[in-house]
C-alpha cells in the first residue's frame, strides 16, 4: 500500500483520542476506553453501522481484512470515484484466490470525503473497492487499517467491540472484565505492521504446531490442507467428509472436508475433538472465525503482543452446535465428546487430566467492572443476535420478545424475532411477526423478500409474487440483493423477470464468486423462454470456464442445446451432468426428449421415465414450456 493510507491511521488514532474516557485502574495499570461501536449478528457475520458522505452504510467487521473495503456495487451506489492507477500492482489475497488490477473488475482506491464510524468523522478516507461481496446487505468490510491502531475488545456474544488505550500495563493481564478466581487465557500475538497488521500467532493442533489467524471476517474456524495433513488428517481418510465448496475474496470456490481434531490448543486453553472444516487456505494454516470469537470474549493487546479470552460457554465451533429446534434436535452427545459446555475446554494438570473450568484463574485485573443485564431494547436485540447465531434460538427469543415490548416502534426487532421462529418451526408468529415489520416499514427489503420464500412455501404464488415487485421497486440498482430476486422469480416460474434481476446484479458483481450462479440462472430462463437462445449459451459458457464441473451449468446448457436441436451436444451435456449427479431429473428428462429426437427410442423411454419418479410434475413444466416428446 502507499504511505497515504498509512498517514491517515495515525490521523484517526489522534481523531479518537477526544473521545471521553473510562479508566480502569489497577496498581498503576489504566485502560483508557476509547471508543465503543455496537455489533449486531447476522447470522454469523458481524456487521456494523458507519456512514458514507452523511448516507447509512453497513459494514461486516473483519480483522482478518488489511485494509477496509468497498465492494464495487457499493462504490457505484454511493457514486464514489474509483481510481486504478494510484497502486500499481496491487491486488487482494483471500479465500478463493487473487482479486487483481485492471479497470475492468480489478482493484482500485476511493478516497470518502466523510466517512464516520464510531459516532467520530473521518475525512478523505481510503478504501479499496474490489472482490467479491461481503453479503447480507453490507458495504464493505472495516479492516485492519483502523482496527490495529489500538488494543481491541471483541465482545460479539453481548455486540460490541471496543478499542483501548493501556497506560503502564506492560505486564498486567488485561481480561478486566474478569472477576478474581476466574479463568481466562492467554497467549502470545505476533508483533503488528502497516504491512503484517492481521492478529496471528502459534496453536498446537493434534500436536503440530500452526500458525493461526483470529478473523472475524470468517463466520467459522477453518484448517489449512498443509496444517491438517500435519496433524495427520487428509482428504480420504476413515472419519473425513467432503463438505462442499467455501468462497472469500476471490472467484474461484475451494473444496473443503469435515474432520475431528482430537486435541486444538489455543493459549492455555484446550479443546477436545473439535469437528472442523479444512481446505486449501494458500499459505494461511487456521482461521479462527465468529464462531470462536463468539464462544469467547477476546481482548487483544497489540500494546503488549498477547491475546487474553475468555469463555462465554456452549459449543466453541459452529460444527459442534446442536441444531436447536423442538422437531429437529439431534441427541447431545456426551461432554468428554467435545461439544457441550463446560468440559469441551480444559488446560491441562500436571497429571494432564482435564480442568473443566479451564486455563488459569485470574488474580486480580485493572479494572473492577462487573458484568451487567443488556439496559435497552438495543442491547438486547444485540445479544438476541448472537445467540441466534450461535443457535440458542430460545434465549434469542427471550431477548427479541423484550426487545419488542421496550420498542415496538422497530420494525427490525419484528423481523429478526421472526426469522428466529422460523427456526424454531413457529410459521404463524413468524408471518405475523413480518407482517408487522412491514406495517412499521413498508420498503423493508429483506422482510419483503423473506415474507415472498415464506408466501411461496405456501403456494401462495401471487402474494410472493406481489412481494418480490414490491423489493424489486424499493431496492437499489445494485443491491446484492437482485441474484436473490432473480432466483425467486425463476423459482415462481416468471423467467423474464429473473433475467431483468440478473442482468442488474451481473453488470456490478463480475468479481463475485457467485457470478457462477447468476449465469446460470439467466441462462436457464433464457432456455426456459426458447429466446436469445445465443446469448443463454454465452452464459452457460462463461459459467463453465469458471467451474467446468458445475452440474447445474450442464444442465441449463443441455436445454439450450435442445432448443437449438444441437442434439448430440445437449446429450453429451446432459451426460456431464449427470455422471456429477445421477438425480437431476431434469437432465435425465432432457436426455430422454434428445434420444427420442434422434430415434433412440428405448433409451428415450427409460429416461423419461426415470425423471418421472424422480419428479413426477417435470412433465407438465416441460409441456408449458414446449419441449414435450
Amino acid at each position: 500500500m502507499s504511505h497515504r493510507p498509512q498517514r491517515r491511521t495515525t490521523f484517526l488514532l489522534s481523531l479518537l483520542l477526544v473521545v471521553p474516557l473510562l479508566g480502569h485502574a489497577a496498581d498503576r495499570c489504566k485502560l483508557n476506553r476509547l471508543a465503543v461501536l455496537p455489533v449486531t449478528m447476522d447470522g454469523l457475520r458481524p456487521t456494523v453501522e458507519a456512514q458514507i458522505n452523511g448516507s447509512p452504510a453497513l459494514f461486516t467487521l473483519d480483522s482478518g481484512a488489511f485494509w477496509s473495503m468497498l465492494s464495487p456495487a457499493s462504490a457505484q451506489q454511493y457514486a464514489l470515484r474509483l481510481d486504478y492507477n494510484r497502486v500499481p500492482g496491487l491486488y487482494v489475497r483471500g479465500i478463493g484466490g487473487n482479486a487483481g488490477t485492471g479497470s475492468s473488475g480489478g482493484i482500485a482506491i476511493t478516497t470518502v470525503k466523510n466517512f464516520t464510524v464510531f459516532n467520530v468523522p473521518f475525512h478523505n478516507m481510503d478504501f479499496i473497492v474490489g472482490g467479491s461481496e461481503p453479503g447480507k446487505g453490507t458495504a464493505g468490510l472495516l479492516g485492519q487499517n483502523i482496527l490495529r491502531i489500538a488494543d481491541v475488545e471483541y465482545d460479539l456474544a453481548q455486540g460490541s467491540l471496543a478499542l483501548f488505550k493501556p497506560e503502564n500495563c506492560k505486564h498486567v493481564d488485561l481480561v478486566y472484565w474478569a472477576k478474581p478466581g476466574e479463568p481466562y487465557s492467554e497467549m502470545d500475538i505476533e508483533e503488528t505492521t502497516p504491512i503484517q497488521p492481521h492478529t496471528t500467532g502459534r496453536v498446537i493442533l493434534n500436536g503440530a504446531k500452526v500458525r493461526v489467524q483470529f478473523d472475524t471476517g470468517a463466520p467459522t474456524s477453518i484448517v489449512g490442507l498443509r496444517a491438517a495433513a500435519s496433524a495427520g488428517l487428509k482428504p480420504g481418510n476413515p472419519g473425513v467428509e467432503a463438505a462442499g465448496y467455501a468462497t472469500g475474496i476471490g472467484r474461484k470456490t475451494v473444496q473443503t472436508w469435515i474432520a475431528t481434531f482430537p486435541v486444538l490448543k489455543i493459549g492455555d486453553e484446550e479443546i477436545r475433538n473439535a469437528r472442523l472444516r479444512f481446505g486449501d487456505l494458500g499459505e494461511l494454516d487456521m482461521l479462527l472465525g465468529d464462531d470462536f470469537f463468539l464462544s469467547h470474549r477476546v481482548y487483544v493487546a497489540n500494546s503488549q503482543r498477547k491475546l487474553y479470552f475468555t469463555y462465554n460457554g456452549g459449543p466453541v465451533f459452529a460444527l459442534n452446535a446442536p441444531k436447536k429446534g423442538p422437531a429437529s434436535a439431534p441427541a447431545v452427545k456426551p461432554a468428554t465428546e467435545g461439544n457441550t459446555a463446560p468440559t469441551d475446554i480444559a488446560k491441562p494438570s500436571a497429571d494432564s487430566s482435564p480442568d473443566p473450568t479451564s486455563a488459569k484463574a485470574n488474580g486480580g485485573s485493572p479494572s473492577d467492572d462487573t458484568e451487567t443485564s443488556p439496559a435497552n431494547a438495543a442491547d438486547l436485540a444485540r445479544r438476541a443476535a448472537a445467540f441466534a447465531a450461535r443457535r440458542d434460538f430460545e434465549h434469542a427469543l427471550q431477548d427479541f420478545n423484550r426487545a419488542c415490548e421496550l420498542a415496538p416502534g422497530e420494525a427490525s426487532y419484528n423481523y429478526q424475532r421472526a426469522l428466529v421462529e422460523f427456526s424454531l418451526r413457529q410459521p404463524g408468529p413468524a408471518s405475523n411477526d413480518l407482517d408487522r415489520a412491514l406495517t412499521l416499514k413498508p420498503d423493508y427489503v429483506e422482510a419483503l423478500v423473506t415474507r415472498a420464500e415464506y408466501r411461496r412455501s405456501k403456494q401462495d404464488t401471487a402474494a410472493a409474487l406481489a412481494d418480490l415487485d414490491a423489493a424489486d421497486r424499493v431496492a437499489t440498482k445494485e443491491s446484492d440483493v437482485r441474484l436473490t430476486l432473480a432466483m425467486l422469480y425463476g423459482g415462481l416460474d416468471h423467467p423474464a423477470q429473473a433475467i431483468t434481476q440478473t442482468d442488474l446484479w451481473i453488470a456490478v458483481h463480475q468479481q463475485d464468486p457467485r457470478v457462477i450462479e447468476a449465469y446460470n440462472e439467466r441462462c436457464w430462463a433464457r432456455a426456459v423462454l426458447g429466446q436469445e437462445l445465443d446469448q443463454a449459451l454465452r452464459d452457460c459458457n462463461a459459467g463453465l470456464r469458471l467451474n467446468p464441473h458445475a452440474a447445474k451449468l450442464l444442465d441449463s446448457r443441455g436445454l439450450v442445446n435442445l432448443r437449438r436441436n444441437q442434439l448430440d451436444k445437449a446429450i453429451a451435456d446432459y451426460n456431464e451432468a449427470l455422471k456429477i449427479n445421477p438425480k437431476i431429473a431434469w437432465s435425465l428428462y432432457g436426455r430422454g426428449l434428445a434420444e427420442l429426437r434422434k430415434g433412440m427410442t428405448a433409451q428415450g423411454d427409460a429416461d423419461i421415465a426415470a425423471a418421472k419418479a424422480l419428479a413426477p410434475r417435470l412433465p407438465e413444466f416441460a409441456q408449458r414450456i414446449g419441449v414435450s416428446p
